[in-house]
């Protein structure tokens, strides 16, 4: 009608194995083929369970899940030879899937128990005839996945019935098999085709912030990183720490920065409701249990959350999240926001620092707010713990920096004129090192992206990091500007960037920077400040004090946002 070409498709599919009952695959096969076109379902290997196994796409969304969590965790098989698994062991498969539906369907409360016992020992019994033992170990894990996972919200739904499209799972830590240490007490994955994220909690009360993190290979890794300093410096406070993060999988390019930052605002908004999702509430002091949630824990009814890297500005986000659910923490869900204080703006994590900076250099007879001084960091001006720290004194002179994104070179930069650049880069939304004004940059200073091949060191840059000047790859220019020979080593970023010599970079658990990481005794500056977490090893910290250098522990330098934000 009116013109339109319409375009009519008619598939036929032929299938390398047997099918027994076609009829049986037909409907949720048609259903997941329009669903992956939709792209509301991820196109992969995993899908051949429908024609294959008969599981609804549903059910193939939550095997699915099972395995993304499984490569946060370190194991050992990749998601191809998963997925082929799974499908060469059908019949185990869709028994597993039962198990999941006799374990947390709300429906089946009477028959719960019995179901469970008969579906595992019919599993266990199909393991014997699996003859490849990697292939066992995987169906095995699946199992025990399955087992640890305590609540999910599976069977949720949104008011008008549908599905959500995302899925999360809580888990029992503890019996998860080859868990890397430390282990917390509980943990939920939140998946959906948009992103993956995690919360690590120590404890039944704990406390932590959620981080928009930049590592999809391993941002498990670096959360449980990030989780075991919270449990050293939360005591302060609280019992325990915790902490979560979030990657994203489909984003806009980062250069479009207004729908970047809204597509990481939406998946921010979905990873706090699939934690509410499986959270218990108080209502009038009561606790009530989420709807359509079958708990295999007791009551637990305490989730905060707080700031972290890129999710600064998120906590009025976080709260209204907590609103839309009645939680009953209602707007200090959130620390911060239009009801608390902004992390950047009261900058306090960076003034905590600030005054490990004072106390080293004053043994040294320096005083940072009166005498210029050399500075090398990690991070940019956008930044809270970076941005704030550098603008704690007039006589900085940063001569090299970098992040994800950019390296700043600025040999010998003007102390006034440098601080008043940073300064308005901070007030700047969403600014990176590239907004910086080249115009204010010394002889032989530039801003090179990361991405380039290599970049054209120039004499005055390579004198002032210690290195010969020529083409430098960008890892090795990292490097270079990490073992410079200035006086302080400012680290407001993400990653561990310093080792000890007798450690591997496999042992260190950061991949993301094991292209740039250094040795503790090849630095050359003389005061290390921590205003990120983890920026060093503790076995990194002891050789380069040993070699004569100045450093607390990122425990004590970042501390004061910490135990000031609840």
């Amino acid at each position: 009608a009116g013109g339109t070409v319409v375009f009519v498709h008619d598939f036929g599919l032929k299938s390398a194995r047997a099918i027994p009952d076609v009829t049986a695959i037909k409907v949720p096969t048609e259903e997941a083929l329009l669903r992956v076109a939709r792209q509301e379902i991820e196109n992969d290997g995993f899908n051949r369970l429908t024609p294959g196994a008969a599981i609804a796409a549903d059910d193939v969304v939550v095997l699915r899940a099972y395995a993304k969590y499984l490569k946060q965790t370190g194991f050992t098989f990749s998601q191809s030879y998963i997925e082929q698994t799974l499908a060469a062991h059908a019949a185990v498969t869709a028994q597993l899937v039962a198990l999941f539906h006799a374990r947390f369907d709300p429906d089946r409360d009477r028959e719960r128990d019995e179901l469970q016992k008969q579906l595992e020992a019919d599993i266990r019994a199909g393991f014997n005839a699996v003859t490849v033992a990697d292939e066992d170990k995987i169906l095995r894990r699946f199992l025990h996945l399955i087992k640890a996972t305590l609540r999910t919200n599976h069977w949720v739904r949104h008011a008008e019935g549908k599905r959500k499209r995302f899925l999360s799972f809580k888990l029992q830590s503890a019996q998860v098999p080859e868990l890397p240490e430390p282990r917390p007490l509980f943990e939920v994955f939140v998946y959906a085709p948009r992103f993956e994220a995690i919360h690590l909690r120590g404890g039944k009360v704990a406390r932590g912030g959620l981080r928009w993190s930049d590592r999809p290979e391993d941002f498990r890794t670096e959360v449980l990183g990030l989780m075991k300093a919270q449990m050293v410096k939360n005591a302060v406070i609280v019992p325990v720490g915790s902490k979560g993060g979030f990657v994203l999988k489909a984003a806009p390019p980062a250069t479009d920065r207004e729908a970047y930052l809204k597509e990481g605002q939406e998946c921010y908004r979905n990873f706090l409701r699939g934690i509410l999702d499986v959270t218990d509430n108080l209502v009038e002091g009561k606790v009530v249990p989420p709807r359509d949630v079958v708990r295999h824990d007791p009551d637990d009814t305490y989730l905060v959350v707080a700031a972290d890297k890129g999710t600064a500005t998120f906590s009025d986000i976080a709260n209204s999240i907590s609103a839309e659910y009645g939680f009953w923490l209602g707007d200090a869900f959130a620390s911060g926001g239009s009801v608390g204080y902004d992390h950047k703006k009261m900058g306090i994590t960076a003034k905590g620092a600030w005054e490990s900076v004072k106390r080293h250099f004053r043994e040294i007879d320096v005083d940072t707010q009166s005498t210029d001084f050399t500075v090398a960091g990690i991070g940019d001006m956008s930044g809270d713990v970076f941005g704030n720290g550098m603008l704690l004194s007039r006589h900085i002179k940063l001569v090299a920096a970098f992040d994800h994104r950019h390296v700043f070179l600025d040999p010998s930069p003007d102390p006034e004129a440098s601080f008043a650049e940073r300064e308005r880069l901070f007030n700047l939304p969403r600014s990176s090192w590239d907004d910086y004004d080249r115009k204010l940059i010394s002889k032989g200073g530039g801003v090179f992206p990361r991405s380039a091949k290599t970049i054209a060191l120039s004499p005055e840059a390579a004198a002032a990091i210690g290195i010969e000047a020529g083409e430098i790859a960008p890892p090795d220019l990292l490097r270079a500007i990490l073992k410079a020979p200035v006086d302080l080593l400012y680290n407001g970023g993400i990653g561990t960037y310093v080792k000890s010599s007798r450690q591997s970079s496999a042992e260190v658990g950061d991949r993301a920077n094991d292209a740039i990481r250094v040795n503790g005794a090849d630095l050359r500056c003389k005061v290390v400040a921590e205003g990120g977490n983890l920026g060093f090893t503790q076995l990194g910290r002891v050789e380069y004090a040993l070699r004569g250098g100045r450093i607390f522990t990122d425990a004590i330098d970042n501390s004061a946002g910490v135990d000031c934000s609840d």
